[in-house]
């Protein structure tokens, strides 16, 4: 397991242009991607996942919150997994290549968050730095660190908006059988179809 603080700019290029080159290999030819060099380099256990966007709009987010697969391997599951399986949006065609830009998202280790009072997580999380798994023991919802900060919610807004993404009303946060869990994330993206990859800095 590496931290995510140690993936570097160049570990971020690399990831970005494999998922592209995911998709790529799968829309042309119909066939999962094998590339020994990038098994190698990647070859830790983590958390992923593969955010696609087509004109500033959300084409397909899917990933793995927990590490239970090797990067290497997440990154293709879950670049094939937005790019096909997503179901709020239809499977990509392969005219759509030129017009869409990845981002990926490398996930540190989710962490619990204890309280006496639902009210202290308001203190606790921190917008810009915070992702959030909201688990009530029969279904559980995940956000990463960047969509708070995309739509400008505060850390309240944030959690309802999390209960919602596991299928519970707005407010079960507040519930005690409703476990909250946060971690950090480091992110990288496309500028523009298949243009530069850069380290987004997010901040709340």
């Amino acid at each position: 397991m590496r931290e995510i603080a140690e993936i570097s700019d160049t570990d971020g290029y690399k990831l970005v242009k494999m998922a592209r080159k995911t998709v790529t290999e799968l829309l042309k030819n119909n066939s999962r991607i094998s590339d020994s060099e990038f098994d190698s380099t990647f070859d830790f256990s983590s958390g992923v996942f593969v955010t696609i966007s087509k004109q500033n709009s959300l084409r397909g987010c899917i990933g793995f919150p927990l590490p239970v697969k090797k990067l290497s391997e997440g990154l293709v599951d879950a670049a094939i997994a937005a790019a096909t399986k997503d179901n709020r949006f239809p499977p990509l065609s392969i005219h759509e290549l030129n017009q869409i830009v990845f981002e990926v998202t490398v996930l540190g280790v989710p962490i619990e968050i204890n309280v006496k009072n639902s009210r202290e997580y308001l203190s606790i999380i921190k917008i810009g730095r915070d992702g959030l798994i909201v688990d009530n023991g029969y279904t559980s919802g995940l956000l990463l660190p960047q969509v708070p900060v995309e739509y400008d919610w505060n850390v309240e807004e944030f959690l309802n908006h999390t209960c919602e993404k596991a299928g519970l009303g707005y407010e079960s946060w507040k519930e005690k059988s409703t476990k909250i869990s946060r971690f950090e994330g480091v992110i990288f993206k496309e500028e523009s179809p298949n243009g530069p990859v850069i380290r987004e800095s997010i901040t709340g």
